[in-house]
């Protein structure tokens, strides 16, 4: 282990939960190396259908404590 990580390791200890939370976004986003523009689209175009589904009534909100209860299940 470098003497860097080292050093960041002990340091990130000391940052709240929020600041560790980002501090793992961008070491994440670092090792992404290249955004596939299909991939980000994909997702865009069923989060829209999800959304619009909703919006008119096709499908039902169900609450985020129901969905982890089922996940349990």
């Amino acid at each position: 282990m470098s003497e860097n990580f080292r050093h960041i390791l002990e340091n990130v200890k000391q940052l709240n939960s929020r600041e560790r939370a980002l501090m793992a976004h961008i070491i994440i986003a670092s090792l992404e190396s290249v955004s596939d523009e299909d991939v980000d689209k994909a997702w865009a175009e069923i989060a829209e259908k999800r959304f619009t589904d909703l919006i008119n009534g096709q499908v039902k909100p169900v609450h985020w404590e129901q969905i982890k209860q089922d996940i349990v299940k």
